[in-house]
C-alpha cells in the first residue's frame, strides 16, 4: 500500500470544513479582514469591560479631620497596588455628597455621613458599606445640664462650615424642632479654628464630629477649662433621628493621668458610608473595600474589632460588587495573583468568550465568501456564453457581427487570465473547454 503524501493546504481547509484551498494571497487576505473584526470585537469589548483606572479621585474633609486621615490612608496603601488616590479636601459630607451628585467634578469616591443622602436624587451612587462611627463631639466652656443642646441658648457656638457633618446634624436637629434656630449664634469656622478660638475664649461651646484619634478633638478632650457634654437623654434622640447612634466613651478614655474624661460619657453618632459613583470599576471597588477592611478593620475606643466595614446601606444602597464582597470576600484572581495581573487575566478571560466563539464561524464565512467570489467569476462567463450561443441562434448562418467577435475575445481573454486554488482547477478546465466549443461555433460562421 502507497502512502499518499498530505497536502498541507489540503489539510488546513479540512480543519474548517469543507471550503476552498486557499492560495497565499488568499489566506493573507483573509487573515487580515479577520484580525480588523477580531480588533473591532476587542475594542467593543474593552468598552462594556474596560481595565481598571491607574488615577481615582477621592473627596475627603477638612484638614485634621478624621476623613482626611482615613484619605491618606486610602493613599498610602493603594498606591501599593499601583493605584494613585487624588485627595480632594472639603467641608466634610455634605460637599462630598455634592461633588459625587456633579458628573462633572471628577469626584468617584466620597466619605458621606448618614442622615445627609436621598437614594432618590442619588441614582448614580452606590454604597460599599459603612466604615466607621462619626461621632458627634459637644465641647464647652462651662460644664452643660441634662439638656444639653438647650444649654447652648444665648451662646456663641462653633458648628463647622456650609457642607461640614457637623453643619449638618445641627441643621437637622434645628429642622427637627429640637433646638431654636435663633436661640445660639452659629459660627462656621473649620474645626481646627473652632479649637484655637475654643482655647482663646472666643466661642462658648463647638460642635464637631471627627475620630477620637483626630488631633482637633484630643486637644479639646485634654485641654484645661474644656468640658465634653453628656447626652443624658440619647436615647430620645436616637428616636427622633434614626441616622443617630448612642455611644459610651470611657472614663479616663483620653487621658489616664488628669482623668479625662472624668466619667463615662454619653455621646451621639453617625455612621459613615464609602460611596463611590455607579460606574467605578468593580476592580477598583473591590481594592476599595480591601482597603477599608485594612484601615478600619480594628478596634477602637469606640467600636469593636472587624465591625468595620460593614454591609450596611444607610439612604443609599450597595453596590452588587459590595455585595458579593461581604458574601464572599475578594474575587477569585485577586485572592493570588498581584492586582493589576489579576485585573489583565480577567480582561482577557472577558474577551477569550466573544473572540474564540466568533473566530471559527468567521473564518469559516470568509472561506465560503472566497470559494463564492470565485464561482462567480465563472457564472458570469457562463452567462455571457448564454448569449453568445442565442446571438448565433439568430444569425441563420449569416456571418457574425463584429459585436459577437469582440465578446467572444473578450470571454477567451478572461478565462484564460482566471486564477483559482487547486480545488476550482477541474471547473477553470471544464470552463475553458465551453469557451473553446462556442469559439469552435463562432469560427464555423464566419467565411
Amino acid at each position: 500500500m502507497v502512502n499518499k503524501p498530505i497536502n498541507t493546504r489540503e489539510s488546513r481547509a479540512s480543519a474548517f470544513g469543507p471550503g476552498p484551498n486557499l492560495s497565499r494571497k488568499a489566506m493573507t487576505v483573509i487573515a487580515i479582514v479577520t484580525v480588523i473584526i477580531l480588533a473591532v470585537v476587542v475594542w467593543l469589548c474593552t468598552l462594556l469591560h474596560p481595565l481598571p483606572p491607574h488615577t481615582i479621585v477621592m473627596a475627603t474633609g477638612p484638614e485634621g479631620s478624621s476623613y482626611a486621615f482615613y484619605g491618606k490612608r486610602y493613599q498610602i496603601l493603594m498606591a501599593k497596588q499601583g493605584i494613585k488616590v487624588i485627595l480632594i479636601p472639603t467641608a466634610g459630607g455634605v460637599e462630598n455628597l455634592a461633588k459625587l451628585r456633579d458628573p462633572h467634578s471628577g469626584v468617584e469616591i466620597g466619605l458621606v455621613e448618614g442622615g445627609i443622602a436621598d437614594d432618590s436624587d442619588s441614582p448614580a451612587l452606590v454604597s460599599l458599606g459603612t466604615i466607621c462611627y462619626e461621632p458627634m463631639w459637644l465641647f464647652s466652656r462651662k460644664p452643660t445640664s441634662d439638656r444639653v443642646l438647650f444649654a447652648l441658648e444665648g451662646k456663641r457656638v462653633a458648628v463647622g462650615p456650609e457642607g461640614s457633618d457637623s453643619r449638618a446634624l445641627v441643621d437637622q436637629l434645628l429642622k427637627g424642632r429640637q433646638l431654636n434656630a435663633d436661640s445660639f449664634e452659629k459660627v462656621g469656622v473649620t474645626p481646627e479654628e473652632a479649637v484655637t478660638e475654643m482655647l482663646n475664649g472666643k466661642l462658648d461651646a463647638a460642635v464637631l464630629m471627627s475620630s477620637p484619634q483626630s488631633p482637633v478633638v484630643k486637644t479639646l478632650l485634654t485641654a484645661p477649662g474644656i468640658y465634653l457634654a453628656n447626652f443624658s437623654r440619647a436615647a430620645a434622640y436616637v428616636a427622633i433621628l434614626p441616622s443617630l447612634y448612642k455611644l459610651t466613651y470611657p472614663e479616663g478614655a483620653a487621658d489616664l493621668a488628669t482623668n479625662r474624661p472624668p466619667k463615662d460619657t454619653t455621646i451621639l453618632a453617625t455612621k459613615t458610608s464609602l460611596i463611590v459613583r455607579a460606574d467605578l470599576n468593580p476592580a477598583i471597588q473591590y481594592m476599595l473595600l480591601e482597603t477599608a477592611s485594612l484601615v478600619h478593620n480594628r478596634a477602637g475606643v469606640l467600636q469593636k474589632a472587624n465591625e468595620f466595614p460593614a454591609a450596611e446601606a444607610l439612604e443609599i444602597p450597595l453596590s452588587s460588587d459590595a455585595r458579593s464582597y461581604f458574601k464572599s470576600g475578594k474575587p477569585f484572581l485577586q485572592r493570588y495573583l498581584p492586582f493589576w495581573l489579576a485585573a489583565l487575566v480577567e480582561q482577557i478571560g472577558f474577551l477569550a468568550v466573544p473572540v474564540l466563539g466568533l473566530l471559527y464561524p468567521l473564518i469559516k464565512g470568509l472561506m465560503a465568501f472566497y470559494g463564492w467570489a470565485i464561482q462567480r467569476k465563472f457564472y458570469q462567463i457562463y452567462g455571457e456564453l448564454h448569449w453568445l450561443e442565442r446571438e448565433m441562434d439568430k444569425l441563420d448562418g449569416k456571418k457574425p457581427a463584429d459585436e459577437i467577435l469582440n465578446r467572444m475575445k473578450s470571454l477567451e481573454h478572461r478565462a484564460n487570465r482566471i486564477k483559482v486554488p487547486s480545488k476550482y482547477v477541474p471547473m477553470l478546465y471544464t470552463l475553458k473547454e465551453n469557451v473553446a466549443f462556442v469559439r469552435s461555433r463562432l469560427n464555423a460562421l464566419r467565411p
